[in-house]
């Protein structure tokens, strides 16, 4: 006979929610944190930023000011034109942020639609496949190329390029996920119970595809800082004066042997980014992934 203390142990125990079992990863929570100060950095730049990040001074190529010939007026030391290196940093972290967040954003939404109006009707599905595999044979850094030739330099096109390149792979693993969802016994109960294909698709194939494609996101949100900095690079980003973290680790190429600072310090900003987002990421398909909960 099953005793009260026998049922409580063979009870299953209660999932804690995502953001309890993302607390508990060493990693993932300090790629959080990092992630959080540069965004506060980004956000708030125009109340911390010492100086003027396009006002040149007679302090040319300043080393940074723990060097023996530093300056703290200049923490992290000037660029070829006199510029503050931190203020400018400030300013090209939240370019290059925004960059990101909504070249992901746009490329998101319109893949995730596509993959999942191919999954619902199924009619769609080879004309949405094709279109897909079309911008699959274009790669980003050409597509920059081609919207920079007709629309001249700037951030736009930038975004515009990044935007398209990331619909594809968004389309692929949205349209993947809703296939299996697609499959499950309660699609065809919601159709029994006579629900609207609004209803359906926004109930129960939204809803049930959203966390997995999020992951995704996520993981992709990395991927697309880093080229949109190598477009900026190529200068195909944005146009000086302007800050933007790519373009200063190209303009400071020119003086890696007298102040290798103007290059190196953006670059391993970039680094730091590209390296928080895809830890950070990786520990959001654990916790919010079904197939790798324990």
């Amino acid at each position: 006979m099953t005793t009260v203390e026998d049922a409580a142990l063979d009870a299953p125990a209660p999932v804690q929610p995502w953001w309890q079992r993302l607390l508990r990863d060493p990693a993932a929570l300090v790629a959080a944190l990092v992630l959080l100060v540069i965004v506060l950095c980004a956000v708030f730049a125009p109340l911390i930023a010492p100086h003027d990040p396009y006002a040149s001074s007679r302090a040319v190529m300043k080393p940074p000011a723990w060097s023996p010939r530093g300056d703290w007026t200049w923490p992290l030391g000037t660029d070829g034109q006199g510029r503050d290196m931190l203020s400018r940093l400030f300013y090209g972290t939240r370019l290059t942020l925004i960059i990101g967040v909504v070249s992901v954003g746009l490329g998101g939404v319109f893949g995730s639609l596509m993959g999942l109006l191919a999954a619902f009707r199924p009619g769609l599905d080879p004309w949405v496949m094709r279109i897909v595999d079309v911008l699959l044979s274009f790669p980003a850094i050409l597509l920059g190329l081609a919207l920079v030739a007709v629309s001249g330099p700037g951030a736009a096109p930038v975004v515009m390029a990044l935007a398209i390149a990331t619909i594809p792979d968004c389309a692929r693993i949205a349209r993947s996920i809703a296939v299996s969802v697609m499959k499950q016994e309660y699609i065809e109960a919601g159709r029994a119970l006579g629900l609207s294909d609004g209803a359906l698709f926004l109930r129960y194939l939204v809803r049930n595809c959203i966390s997995s494609i999020m992951i995704f996101i996520s993981l992709r949100f990395g991927q697309i800082i880093l080229i949109g900095a190598a477009l900026s690079f190529l200068g195909l980003g944005a146009r000086p004066p302007t800050a933007e973290l790519g373009m200063m680790a190209a303009q400071g190429r020119d003086f890696l042997l007298y102040a290798p600072h103007i290059a190196v310090i953006p670059s391993v900003l970039i680094f730091v980014i590209v390296l928080a987002a895809n830890i950070l990421g990786d520990a959001l398909r654990d916790v919010l992934d079904p197939r790798l909960r324990s």
